[in-house]
């Protein structure tokens, strides 16, 4: 039996323990991009606009806690608890809008994205977006960080039964991409994220891009990096070249 975290969730498996792979599958959201920043900005304004918080901004704590990472349903209701679920969807609706002309001017891919996409086109695996953001938002990022051919999906949690942390996204781009589990792997930045690969069985890379490494250890995470310039991912990433080269070298 799979050992659990501290919050009972089973944690990850190994990623050799994939071998050989057949995909690998990213969020977009702190994952590809450190787009949290420009998500704050845009909720800080809007919500300065409608005096939320006493005329207070934000802060990144108070982002993390309650927005990054989740569906706009449990955003909409974390924010506005008193509000009908529908005027706080708009909302955030509006507030994707104000993301989306930042974003344009100024987002940029986390550092290393490059080198392990190339990894990844190299080696011929599937690949798969797979995000809670809204589809127009995904797309537009995805083509900002010039990834349109990249990815064979992009699967959107709102798209699906239940968003992440469920695990109906995964399960979904496992679907479309006719891979298993046990042979695909995640990079995930959020605790919500890693719980719905965790809970999808399949092993997670968490970036910390900005959230903290205990709650993505608790969640499940099989190895946490800074970005994809870190050491340990390359030496895990070579671990799954060598292992994949045993299996060659047994099959001739």
């Amino acid at each position: 039996m799979a050992a659990a975290t501290p919050n009972g969730i089973p944690a990850s498996r190994p990623l050799a323990s994939s071998v050989p792979i057949e995909a690998v599958l990213f969020d977009i959201d702190g994952t590809l991009c450190d787009s949290d920043p420009l998500h704050h900005v845009a909720f800080q304004e809007m919500l300065l606009e409608i005096g939320y918080n006493n005329g207070v901004p934000i802060d990144e704590e108070f982002f993390i806690n309650n927005i990054a990472g989740r569906s706009d349903v449990e955003a909409a209701q974390n924010l506005f608890p008193d509000w009908p679920l529908e005027k706080g969807l708009k909302f955030l609706e509006d507030k994707e809008a104000k993301y989306r002309s930042l974003a344009k001017e100024r987002l940029e891919p986390v550092k290393g994205l490059a080198k392990v996409v190339q990894w990844v086109k190299y080696h011929g695996y599937k690949r798969a977006a797979v995000t809670n953001a809204p589809r127009i938002n995904s797309e537009l990022m995805i083509s900002l960080l010039g990834l349109t051919d990249f990815f064979q999906a992009v699967i959107v949690g709102g798209e699906c039964e239940k968003p992440k942390p469920a695990p109906f996204p995964y399960l979904k781009a496992l679907k479309e991409l006719q891979v298993s589990a046990d042979h695909t792997f995640i990079f995930e930045d959020s605790a919500s994220g890693t719980r719905a690969g965790v809970a999808a069985g399949i092993p997670v890379v968490a970036v910390a891009t900005r959230n903290p490494e205990k709650s993505l250890l608790d969640a499940g995470a099989t190895l946490i990096i800074k970005d994809y310039e870190d050491p340990k991912l390359w030496s895990a990433l070579e671990e799954i070249d060598r292992e994949e080269a045993k299996l060659k070298k047994a099959d001739a």
